[in-house]
């Protein structure tokens, strides 16, 4: 390898290591509270502010979002749809709004905003979305591709920013 290609390759791993931790950054420069997904397939959630405290759980869904209800250092109180609340290192948090399919039974992602829509898909509770807008008491959501509007009411991950009780 030439030294010339050593150092774009070197420089363009610079950009990208930047760009990552400045997306974390300002994921959490926010007041809080304020909505975040997970970033990773497996995000350990502590009793504590630090890993010197144990592992309350292990979440296994990237992009479930949670809700960060306070800041301390590099690490986030987040709480997540059930109300369980714990730590979680802020490096482990994304910026990027998601949202949990709630409620009983399937429900419908709809064409439009509205709920006598064309249907164009059926999802489960449980089922993560990424959001893409929300109006008329609809969110636009994308599960994997599949994209439509589901009733706000149906989706923990947007709303009303006051923490819940635990």
């Amino acid at each position: 390898m030439t030294a010339l290609r050593f150092f774009a390759v070197l420089g363009l791993c610079l950009v990208l290591a930047s760009a990552i931790f400045t997306d974390a950054l300002r994921a959490q420069n926010r007041e809080v509270p304020y909505w975040a997904t997970l970033r990773f397939d497996e995000v350990n959630m502590r009793v504590g502010p630090s890993q010197e405290y144990k592992i309350d759980w292990v979440y296994k869904r990237k992009g479930l979002p949670v809700k960060v209800v306070r800041v301390r250092e590099s690490w986030r109180l987040v709480q997540d749809h059930e109300g369980t609340q714990g730590w979680v290192a802020a490096s482990q948090l994304n910026p990027k709004l998601g949202v949990l399919i709630i409620g009983e039974g399937l429900t419908e992602l709809r064409e439009e905003p509205a709920a006598n829509s064309v249907m164009r898909w059926l999802a489960e509770p449980g089922v993560v979305g990424e959001l893409i807008e929300c109006r008329d008491n609809f969110c636009e959501i994308d599960v994997d591709g599949r994209v439509g509007w589901v009733a706000m009411d149906r989706l923990w991950g947007v709303g009303s920013m006051e923490p819940d009780a635990p």
